[in-house]
């Protein structure tokens, strides 16, 4: 049972940190020259997984899954925002 709630936890962060992110850079990054970097979704996404590591290893629900289906989720967030601002 509790495997299933961190599995769920891991999930939830995922998805949110997809749509939240998307959405932050298709919105405030549109007119920089941030879109056009090839690595941007690669960079955001390793740098969200590190950053939450910490976090997630004090959590009792949580582990490292979590912090990695996070940073999965703004990288992928984040490429896709960026190609929506570069496409318009």
């Amino acid at each position: 049972m509790l495997g299933l709630i961190s599995l769920a936890v891991a999930g939830t962060a995922g998805v949110l940190g997809h749509v939240k992110s998307k959405d932050w850079v298709r919105r405030k990054l549109r007119y920089t020259t941030f879109v056009e970097k090839p690595g941007l979704g690669i960079m955001a996404g390793a740098a969200t997984a590190i950053a939450a590591a910490p976090l997630v290893a004090v959590l009792p629900l949580v582990g490292a899954g979590t912090a990695l289906a996070l940073g999965a989720g703004v990288g992928t967030g984040v490429a896709l925002g960026a190609k929506e601002a570069r496409d318009g």
